[in-house]
């Protein structure tokens, strides 16, 4: 049972033997019984001598340093290339870098790396036309809303690739908080992932008028998850929804049977592989469904995904807004606007919307993002 959330042998020639140079008009040599003709007038320096001779010298000079010392030291390279020695060509570096600006579930990464290889190849240089600057592209418009001193070195700068990767992380992390809530008011559908590229590749606005991923978007995106394979390598540090290490929220069936995990996951329905956002238990038809805690009805509508779906608002945990979501109902027993209970029916299991039979997606959205529900949820009293 499931849901819909659900890149001739060359030639070589023979080097030309230098002519002997041309002695045509040239005076016979004296013979040796007569005293030698007295020497011309010196003339001055011929344009070799003024323009190629001083080139050739100082490159004598590199070249003799280079032998001796096996070349420049890495302080001379500060302006070189950063693709080398990591994962896809990146400067190892910048690797914390990328796993810190990963600051939701959304976006890891790897999806961070491959975005910026698309974006500029990780040169810094690639938008003088466009204004856009540094190896994230940004201009300095963006750079005003997004930018900061992350690496305390007293300057923001697009140009600073620490500063720059957790700016684009920022950017992204707030896109995908607000496919989040479009996803959960049913107005969009899609993977979440993709959502959010094709929001930073055209705007929220078009992927909101298109209810999905919109053509504009779908190069781009395909570009960058062609790109995802060579920086995986960064995706070391477990990424997990967060929230509290007690389980706080109540069953929201009378049996906790999982069809279902939350996780990656290939979609029964469309074969699409992508991450499944709650837990799905299975239940016979016309079960009952309760509010898993005390909250206020935010969402209680037909969806074209989700079937008939219910949004509870449970206020702030730890500083951060906690919000459960119900789906595929045969029935809903509630309204927006209404106050629940812990506890309180709700609802009814049903398979209404993109699903497979009778059962309930359930979900738990934090601080803006979804959150694996299983460490949330206390046992069947």
């Amino acid at each position: 049972m499931s849901d819909d959330n659900a890149v001739g042998t060359p030639t070589h020639e023979a080097p030309t033997t230098a002519e002997p140079p041309d002695t045509a008009g040239a005076p016979a040599a004296p013979p040796q019984q007569e005293r030698p003709a007295p020497r011309p007038a010196r003339r001055g320096p011929g344009c070799f001598t003024l323009m190629v001779l001083p080139g050739l010298v100082t490159l004598s000079a590199v070249a003799g340093f280079l032998a001796l010392t096996g070349g420049f030291s890495g302080d001379w390279t500060s302006d070189a290339d950063p693709q080398q020695d990591s994962a896809g060509g990146v400067n190892e570096t910048y690797g914390p870098w990328l796993r810190k600006a990963a600051d939701c579930t959304v976006v890891q990464p790897s999806l961070l790396a491959a975005q910026i290889d698309q974006l500029t190849g990780w040169r810094d240089d690639t938008g003088e036309l466009t204004g856009a600057q540094g190896i994230a592209g940004f201009t300095a418009a963006q750079w005003r809303t997004w930018g900061k001193d992350d690496d305390g070195n007293g300057t923001s700068s697009p140009r600073d690739p620490a500063d720059a990767i957790m700016a684009l992380g920022r950017q992204n992390c707030s896109l995908a908080r607000k496919i989040t809530d479009l996803r959960t008011e049913g107005t969009v559908n899609g993977d979440l992932v993709d959502l959010t590229l094709a929001a930073y590749a055209v705007g929220i606005e078009e992927v909101t008028d298109a209810g999905r991923v919109p053509a504009g978007a779908r190069t781009y995106l395909a570009e960058v998850k062609e790109l995802l394979p060579r920086y995986e390598t960064f995706d070391q540090e477990p990424l997990t929804g967060g929230g509290p290490a007690s389980a706080i929220l109540g069953a929201p069936v009378s049996t906790l049977v999982i069809t279902s995990p939350y996780g990656s996951r290939q979609h029964p329905l469309t074969g699409v592989t992508k991450l499944h956002t709650g837990v799905d238990f299975g239940a016979p038809q016309g079960a009952e469904v309760f509010a898993a805690r005390q909250g206020q009805v935010v969402f209680a509508a037909m969806t074209r995904a989700y079937g008939n779906r219910i949004v509870i608002d449970h206020g702030t945990i730890e500083g951060k807004r906690l919000e459960t979501t119900y789906s595929h109902l045969s029935a809903l027993g509630v309204t927006a606007g209404q106050t629940v209970a812990a506890g309180t029916p709700i609802g009814r299991v049903g398979s209404t919307g993109l699903s497979t039979g009778p059962h309930l997606h359930f979900e738990v959205i934090y601080d803006g993002y979804y959150a694996d529900p299983q460490p949330w949820l206390a046992p069947p009293g």
